[in-house]
């Protein structure tokens, strides 16, 4: 590693440990809402079984994401997000 990126380096980890001492504000901070399946999924009228087969997940998968067991992750978000944002067409694509 060069010296030169080496201290960028340094100077990025300096100012991080001021944003977690509180000593310095973060230049940006970027908040990631998480998914809510159970509601996008009560949206589109479709039992649990059906929105399991037509995103083509494993029902207990989706069971773990309503009970917020787990978190989708990937194009499983992706593709619920576009469900929740226009069902009608991203549903007719997915049938």
């Amino acid at each position: 590693m060069n010296d030169e990126l080496f201290s960028q380096l340094l100077e990025s980890v300096q100012q991080m440990d001021e944003i977690n001492q509180g000593v310095r504000q973060p230049s940006r901070e970027t908040v990631v809402t998480s998914v809510q399946v159970k509601a996008i999924r009560q949206r589109t009228q479709l039992t649990q079984s059906k929105f399991a087969q037509l995103i083509d997940v494993n029902i207990g998968t989706l069971r773990n994401w309503e009970q917020g067991r787990r978190e989708p992750t990937g194009p499983a978000k992706v593709l619920l997000r576009a469900i929740e944002r226009d069902p009608v067409h991203v549903i007719a694509a997915l049938g």
